[in-house]
């Protein structure tokens, strides 16, 4: 059995395929996902709990990956890291490859730290150091309809996101990907998920342990397999 076989069994064991606690007679359903977080946490413990401390989290835009990285940061004491906080500049102006690069390098120095993003450019700089990567890989429905959701808030309050940077519901409106979120989340649904997949198998990141997450109910699952076990 070649070693790439292997990590993919290890991929869909940990984050797709672990044997579901029984449902019935469980308790309530937050009580049942618990269940199954400890369940998965065992699993994961028994692989590489003591070394989980740098956390990279990936997925398409909509997917929730601040959401779930701010909960992991949490659950570890670490910092949360987010890409598109660093990379933003006012004005939606991007910092060039050298700076970005320099920037990231920086933050992610410490011992302990959870980042989410996609950027190709700085993968290396943050794979290199990480332990685990939590991939979310939701269908692609329930992405558009939380990014859907999430960007008509953010439009009609007018929240703040990064260093004054705002999104503006006339985005929606827009052909050009680049501009219009919706457009880009769709277009690159199935990209992310080859470049993750496939990057589950690649043997440069052999050191990385791959939890896959297809539901937001494992997502959740992840997370409160994290950290110190209570109850």
């Amino acid at each position: 059995m070649t070693p790439g076989y292997n990590r993919l069994s290890n991929l869909f064991s940990l984050g797709n395929q672990l044997p579901r606690a029984p449902d019935r007679d469980d308790g309530p359903p937050g009580q049942r996902c618990t269940a199954k977080a400890k369940m998965l946490r065992r699993h994961w413990c028994g692989v590489h709990c003591a070394t989980v401390r740098r956390v990279s989290v990936v997925g398409v835009s909509g997917s929730g990956k601040s959401t779930v990285a701010r909960a992991l940061a949490a659950r570890l004491g670490s910092p949360h890291i987010e890409l598109d906080a660093i990379f933003h500049q006012p004005g939606w102006v991007g910092l060039d490859d050298n700076e970005f690069s320099r920037r990231v390098d920086a933050a992610t120095r410490g011992d302990s730290w959870v980042v989410d993003g996609n950027y190709g450019r700085i993968q290396q700089i943050v794979w290199a150091r990480a332990d685990t990567v939590v991939f979310l890989d939701l269908p692609r429905w329930q992405v558009m309809t939380q990014l859907l959701v999430r960007t008509l808030h953010r439009g009609v309050t007018g929240a703040e996101l990064w260093n004054g940077n705002r999104e503006h519901l006339r985005n929606l409106i827009r052909p050009d990907p680049e501009q219009n979120i919706l457009l880009w989340s769709w277009t690159h649904h199935a990209i992310n998920q080859l470049r993750y997949r496939s990057a589950a198998l690649d043997p440069r990141w052999s050191h990385l342990t791959f939890l896959t997450a297809r539901s937001r109910r494992r997502a959740q699952e992840i997370v409160e397999s994290a950290g110190p076990e209570t109850g």
